[in-house]
């Protein structure tokens, strides 16, 4: 489905300025480029000794002292908004490199030596479009997201979850799942991307966050890669049972649920990104008021979009499209059906 990296695009000013109002610009480290200078590197392999995308990276041992006490301070703003001063006994005790995708991440293994609890967050390069992906997200889902900007750096939270390609190879037909709510949660996830225009949600770029319940073990998909927020001209990229990866799951939604039942998670799903819309309403119309300036796509991909749109929705709407934003904000508004055709580009910030 998608056959090219995408372009990185630059965070533009008036983008920064709707960040630094909503506590997203921090003056932290710019340390993107400095993680750069290791100096060897070893496959990662996972706790079973799996080999993974991952590589740990090792650095000399003055550059490491200086980015151990960098990548403290990045920590505690992002979680507790203090001086990392006091919090001496955090230790960066791994550094994982990941050589793919746009961000080109690293992970950061934090670890505290008092009780020896572990954590994660990772460094990635700055991109307008998964920034958007992030706000939307932030902003409709309902997952809140945990993420910082400075200059080339974007810091990001980790996401707990079991990863979807291990969730669907070593979850999916355990004795004892509850799988209608399994298959709930996905119909309700491919339509919330769906709606905020989401792609790429191959099962590698999301997890499943599985919380026991006090009778029933509840499940929630959540989206871990924002990469493709608003990019392909292609509307089944936007539709997460679209890929093979999710062939599996998709093959258990249609056994276990009839079409009524996807009809009423469906309207579900629309009701509450609707209610959240409502009530996060400037926010979200100051973003896609700065979005729909913005060029986060290629123009014959907009045109591309817009066509697949008009067609899906048997529709004229989209053809006066001129941007990635103005599609977005034009399909929440026509799925959600709240008024947000005719936002403008001025916020509060």
């Amino acid at each position: 489905m998608i056959t090219r990296k995408k372009t990185r695009y630059p965070v533009s000013q008036i983008l920064r300025q709707y960040l630094y109002h909503y506590d997203r610009q921090r003056d932290i480290p710019q340390i993107y480029s400095e993680l750069g200078r290791f100096s060897g590197a070893i496959p990662y392999e996972d706790p079973r000794g799996r080999e993974t995308l991952w590589h740990t990276v090792m650095y000399p041992p003055d550059v490491f002292a200086e980015l151990r006490h960098r990548l403290t301070a990045i920590y505690s703003a992002l979680k507790v908004g203090c001086d990392a001063q006091q919090h001496k006994h955090l230790l960066v005790d791994r550094i994982d490199f990941g050589e793919f995708g746009n961000s080109r991440p690293f992970r950061i293994r934090i670890t505290n030596l008092f009780n020896d609890n572990s954590d994660y967050f990772y460094v990635k390069h700055a991109d307008a479009s998964r920034i958007y992906g992030l706000e939307l997200e932030h902003i409709l889902s309902p997952n809140r997201i945990n993420y910082l900007i400075n200059g080339d750096t974007l810091i990001e939270e980790h996401i707990a979850g079991v990863p979807g390609d291990m969730f669907i190879r070593e979850y999916l037909n355990q004795p004892g799942l509850n799988k209608v709510r399994i298959a709930k949660e996905f119909v309700k996830f491919n339509e919330r991307n769906f709606i905020r225009l989401l792609g790429d949600m191959r099962s590698v770029n999301y997890v499943m966050d599985i919380t026991p319940d006090f009778e029933e073990v509840q499940y929630r998909v959540r989206a871990i890669d924002f990469d493709q927020q608003s990019y392909e001209g292609k509307g089944n990229v936007y539709q997460a049972f679209r890929f093979k990866s999710n062939r599996a799951v998709t093959r258990l939604a249609f056994a276990v649920l009839n079409r009524k039942s996807i009809e009423q998670y469906v309207a579900e799903e629309h009701s509450q990104m609707s209610h959240r819309a409502k009530v996060e309403s400037v926010r979200l119309r100051a973003l896609l008021g700065v979005m729909r300036r913005e060029v986060i796509a290629p123009r014959e991909h907009v045109t591309a979009l817009a066509g697949e749109l008009d067609r899906i929705h048997g529709t004229h709407d989209f053809q006066a499209c001129q941007t990635m934003g103005d599609l977005t904000t034009r399909h929440i508004t026509l799925l959600l059906d709240i008024p947000l055709g005719d936002v403008g580009v001025e916020h509060s910030g």
